[in-house]
C-alpha cells in the first residue's frame, strides 16, 4: 500500500470515511496525519469536505448523542463530556442534546435504574446502594436523579 496520497487520492479516501460514519471534523484531522498529509493539504481537504457536506459537526453532534443515549444508555454528564473531549463547541452540545426527549431520557434512566438495582446482590444496604450510585454516576447521570431513585429503591425494598 503506498504511504504518500495525493489530494486527490486522500479526498476520495476521506470521502468514503466520511459518508461510512458521521465524524467530528478532529477525528478527520487525525485521520489525514496519520495519511502523512501536511497541514495546507489538510485545510484543503476540510474546505471541499464542509462544502460538499461530507462533515457537519452540528449533524455529528446530534447522532453522537442520540446514538450514545438510545445504544449505550449514556446520561447527558457523559455525552456532553465525551462531546468536550471531541472539541465540539458548547453550542452544538447544546443543540445536540435537545435531541433526547425528557420522557425518553427519564424512561431510559428508571429501566437502567430498576435492572441495575435487581442485579446487585449486596445485603448491606449501604454496599448496595453505594455500588448503585457509582454504576450510574459512570453511565453519565445526574446525581439528583440517582439519590432520588436510591431513596425510593430502599424503601421499597424496606416494604
Amino acid at each position: 500500500m503506498n504511504l504518500v496520497f495525493s489530494i486527490k487520492e486522500a479526498i476520495h479516501k476521506i470521502e468514503h470515511y466520511c459518508a461510512y460514519q458521521e465524524r467530528c471534523h478532529e477525528e478527520v484531522v487525525q485521520k489525514l496525519r496519520s495519511m502523512k498529509m501536511d497541514a495546507d493539504e489538510i485545510d484543503t481537504i476540510m474546505v471541499h469536505l464542509i462544502s460538499d457536506n461530507f462533515l457537519n459537526e452540528e449533524r455529528f453532534a446530534q447522532s453522537f448523542a442520540r446514538g450514545k443515549h438510545r445504544i449505550k444508555h449514556w446520561g447527558k454528564i457523559r455525552i456532553v463530556n465525551e462531546l468536550k473531549a471531541k472539541k465540539i463547541t458548547q453550542t452544538l452540545i447544546n443543540i445536540a442534546l435537545k435531541e433526547i426527549s425528557t420522557e425518553e431520557y427519564l424512561s431510559t434512566f428508571h429501566t437502567l435504574a430498576d435492572r441495575n438495582w435487581e442485579s446487585i446482590k449486596e445485603t448491606n444496604l449501604l454496599k448496595k446502594r453505594k455500588k448503585f450510585c457509582d454504576y450510574l454516576l459512570r453511565r453519565g447521570f445526574e446525581s439528583n436523579l440517582i439519590f432520588e431513585k436510591a431513596k425510593e429503591l430502599e424503601n421499597l425494598q424496606k416494604l
